[in-house]
């Protein structure tokens, strides 16, 4: 359940965090699981007061959270349906096979540590599946996009917009939130 309103500022580092009930290192609580989104509330020197979705709170060394960037603006426009997410799903599935044939290489002896990052060189996959949403890192067009199961949408590029007349895979940007496009 997320707390109506609630605006990460930020992410909890990918190996999770000490978290305690206030500023006092002898009052230690559950710790943070990584990469969970928290809204900073307040700091006290090195202590950030954060804000988890489902309203719970504590403190943490705020050193270590990683800023989210502000998101990108929302198109004026409605989205038009756009590219279907089958060929992505495609592309990151022949990855991971690729990635999992040379991890299971170098584990029976037949790569040494050079040949398996020669062999995994410029492999680049993202997915995150949550219910019926799938957010994808087309690594062919340098951009994250957002599946709803029947169409994709861009939700975050690299490079700056270029126009291509009639290219379907390019429609606006589109900000999802928790709530929805």
């Amino acid at each position: 359940m997320t707390t109506p309103g609630f605006r990460p500022t930020h992410v909890v580092p990918q190996h999770g965090m000490a978290a305690w009930e206030a500023p006092d290192p002898a009052r230690p609580t559950v710790p943070l699981d990584p990469l969970l989104p928290v809204q900073l509330l307040e700091r006290r020197g090195d202590w950030g007061h954060v804000l988890c979705a489902n309203g719970w709170s504590a403190w943490v060394d705020g050193r270590f959270l990683v800023a989210v960037p502000k998101d990108p603006p929302v198109a004026d426009a409605p989205l038009a349906r756009t590219a279907d997410p089958r060929p992505l799903l495609a592309r990151a599935e022949e990855t991971l096979a690729r990635y999992r044939s040379a991890v299971e290489e170098l584990a029976d002896g037949g790569l040494d540590t050079e040949a398996f990052q020669s062999h995994t060189r410029g492999l680049r996959i993202g997915v995150v599946v949550d219910g019926e949403s799938v957010w994808l890192y087309d690594a062919q067009h340098g951009r994250w996009v957002y599946a709803d199961g029947t169409r994709l949408s861009t939700y975050a590029a690299e490079d700056a917009p270029r126009a291509a007349a009639g290219d379907p895979g390019h429609a606006a940007t589109q900000v999802v939130t928790p709530d929805g496009p």
